[in-house]
């Protein structure tokens, strides 16, 4: 390839990063090397990443996957009963008795699979599922990709849509662009919470007519980054609307474990849909998406994650196993994920351990989400949702003019511009809201929540400073 233009004209199709990231490192480098600036430490906080800002690791799966990894471990009193028990019945199902095999079939380790149906039936309260139903992989977003592929065809009006939830996952964008499929956009309502529509989903299928095919929905549930938590109602609605215009639902559940509040409470799409009965538990075709990026496993590195297909063709779904994305799921990460599946029980040696680990994650979250999104709507020019799961907030900027014209001139969004002078001169890294796919006319940042609270005091009084500080400049 000796120039741009040799490249796959899809690969250059790709929405671009905005990569403030890679800012963030370069500017902590600098600190490590002496260069002066006005903070001794970067916070990043754009990413659902608890362990980068601080967070410790629950030490159960931790622990296990030490034993796992280093099997004179399981020689060493030290560890707790539990842990070695864990460790060796994990390593008894590895090829070889060994992380280091590859997996054998490409849906991943029948035990593990077992596992997590196990959980599932438990979560939906005895609704079964399947171990046939789950496919692992290394990550949420390398499962999606293998469905998104099978989605993608047509050119033209014949390309493949998939409606897509804004705000949305701040990668899905470039995961559609990669799979060459068309967004069609629906808008969450940021008055109500940022609710689902069904007069939108109506509104964003008509929109299509004459530009493209579209085949599935794509659903975050709690959302991510907004954190709505959809009742049940709705799921029915969307359940209803996907039968009726033949799509396949698409539906990222990470966040389930973190509803926020005893007001709320997650319901699955498989439950609600599996418990609607014929004609839509027989035909609506279902993909629901999961991954050790919980608020309670946190575990991001990882790079494991799991989907269940629900009424999907057998034949097609042979066809995970043959795409050249797939290949067999990595070990480790199905270990973890069978870890986060059946944790500690009552009278284990590592419960009462990991259940004050768990907790304390808990009230961090709740207490976080709370103070940040009071703190939030108390700045000027400044309005937050509050979050009702999730470990997201994503607060609404009403930028002065001199930021947007300053923005125009330099070719980038207004709020890519607010998050980068934000983490050239106070040193916090937050997501800008065009990368979840905002509409052109309202602005936001994305900021996760889930750190240690003194962390989060930091970054809020720098976002304090940053912000007054802006405004007062361009009055």
């Amino acid at each position: 390839m000796t120039s741009e233009q040799d490249v796959n004209p899809t690969v250059r199709g790709i929405r671009t990063p905005v990569n403030l990231q890679a800012l963030a490192e370069r500017i902590t480098e600098q600190i490590s090397q002496g260069e002066q600036k006005p903070f001794e430490r970067v916070y990043d906080v754009s990413s659902g990443d608890p362990h980068r800002v601080g967070m410790p690791p629950l030490t159960f799966i931790r622990q296990v996957l030490a034993a796992c990894l280093y099997p004179d471990l399981l020689k060493d009193d030290s560890l707790p009963v539990d842990v070695r028990q864990r460790a060796r019945t994990l390593l008894d199902v590895c090829e070889g008795g060994s992380v280091g095999s590859y997996s054998l079939t490409y849906s991943g380790i029948p035990l593990i699979q077992k596992t997590i149906a196990e959980f599932i039936t438990r979560r939906d309260g005895g609704v079964e599922s399947k171990p046939e139903n789950i496919i692992f992989s290394s990550g949420l977003e390398r499962a999606l990709s293998l469905v998104l592929h099978l989605l993608s065809g047509g050119e033209g009006q014949t390309r493949t849509g998939v409606l897509t939830p804004v705000p949305c996952p701040h990668t899905l964008p470039m995961q559609l662009d990669e799979a060459h499929l068309e967004q069609v956009s629906y808008q969450l309502l940021e008055e109500q919470g940022w609710a689902l529509d069904l007069a939108e989903l109506h509104r964003a299928l008509r929109t299509t007519r004459g530009r493209c095919e579209t085949r599935a929905i794509y659903i975050s549930n709690p959302g991510n980054p907004t954190g709505h938590v959809q009742d049940r109602k709705t799921i029915e609605e969307v359940i209803r609307f996907a039968a009726s215009e033949s799509l396949v639902l698409l539906v990222e559940e990470v966040f389930q474990d973190s509803v926020l509040g005893q007001e709320k409470r997650f319901v699955s799409y498989r439950k609600v849909l599996l418990e609607m009965g014929e004609p839509y538990s027989k035909r609506v075709e279902l993909v629901s998406l999961h991954s050790l990026c919980t608020a309670g496993m946190g575990e991001c590195g990882l790079r494991g994650g799991y989907m269940e297909v629900i009424n999907m063709d057998p034949a097609v779904r042979e066809f995970i196993n043959i795409l050249p994305c797939s290949g067999s799921p990595p070990i480790l990460p199905q270990l973890a994920l069978g870890v986060m599946a059946s944790p500690p029980s009552p009278g284990d040696s590592s419960y009462e351990t990991f259940m004050q680990e768990v907790l304390h994650v808990e009230r961090t979250l709740s207490h976080n989400a709370r103070r940040a999104c009071e703190f939030l709507n108390g700045l000027p020019r400044m309005s937050c949702v509050p979050a009702e799961a999730g470990i997201f907030l994503y607060p609404r900027l009403d930028l002065p003019l001199g930021i947007t014209e300053q923005a125009q001139m330099l070719g980038v969004e207004p709020d890519v511009l607010f998050c980068q002078r934000f983490l050239e001169e106070e040193g916090v890294c937050v997501g800008p809201g065009c990368e979840n796919g905002q509409d052109d006319d309202n602005f936001h940042i994305r900021i996760c929540v889930l750190a240690p609270p003194a962390a989060l005091e930091e970054v809020l009084t720098r976002l304090r400073s940053f912000h007054l500080r802006l405004l007062s400049s361009c009055c």
